[in-house]
């Protein structure tokens, strides 16, 4: 295909999974505007941190009065993800030039990499695949700017905005995203021990509870990939 049809295709696959997202952005919009961010400042943190899950539990803290190393600390620690999106991509777009592997780096979000692994993972010789991922993150990007804007606006006209259960679509949309890659046992395990942590500590402070859940389930996943490994190596031999 050409890079044309590559970007387009990437725009078409990725809007299922920003209908999800629009609402997300419509109530972090809505609530950073209830918390005290302006107009300016929470598009400014669309913009520039383009994280959801991040940018939700950074106005959270931030509302609940916490420290901005509180606030580093843990959006780093959730946004730790990131890296192995990252490392599970650098093999496609490592021969890239900077100018190409920063921004894509930089657009990489979970809707992005569900879809554009895909892409990659298709037999095909087209040497235009990082235009599909433009095409995708270059999308969700857009769209989240424009559902924080209309948050900002719809929010002050209209409170209680993220009372009306809107975020179930962003749940459904990961949900969405997660089963179908979880095609191992470790990964499966993973998944249901980070759900259990993150139930039994629900209560935690500032968000503690999401740090636990993902620490265990990155514990648990490593660690029977580890095991299986082992065994396999064992029975080579």
């Amino acid at each position: 295909m050409s890079r044309s049809q590559e970007f387009l295709h990437g725009c078409r696959d990725i809007l299922p999974l920003i209908v999800g997202a629009i609402p997300f952005g419509i109530i972090f919009g809505t609530l950073a505007v209830g918390a005290g961010l302006s107009a300016w400042q929470t598009m400014g943190m669309s913009l520039l941190v383009f994280a959801g899950s991040a940018q939700f539990i950074a106005v959270t803290l931030i509302t609940g009065g916490v420290g901005a190393l509180v606030v580093l600390l843990t959006t780093f620690v959730v946004n730790l993800r990131h890296a192995l999106y990252s490392a599970a991509m650098q093999p496609f777009v490592r021969h890239l030039p900077s100018r190409w592997r920063v921004p894509l780096a930089f657009w990489l979000t979970d809707e992005a990499f569900a879809v554009i692994q895909h892409r990659y993972a298709r037999d095909d010789a087209s040497p235009h695949k990082h235009w599909f991922f433009l095409g995708a993150a270059l999308t969700m990007y857009l769209s989240w700017q424009l559902a924080t804007l209309a948050g900002v606006a719809f929010g002050q006209a209209v409170p209680d905005v993220a009372r009306w259960g809107l975020d179930f679509a962003m749940i459904a949309t990961f949900i969405g995203i997660a089963v179908p890659m979880m095609r191992t046992r470790p990964q499966v395990a993973s998944a249901l021990v980070a759900g259990a942590v993150a139930l039994l500590t629900w209560e935690l402070p500032y968000k503690l509870g999401l740090i636990a859940a993902a620490l265990a389930g990155i514990v648990v996943g490593v660690g029977l990939e580890q095991l299986a490994e082992r065994r396999v190596r064992q029975e080579a031999h």
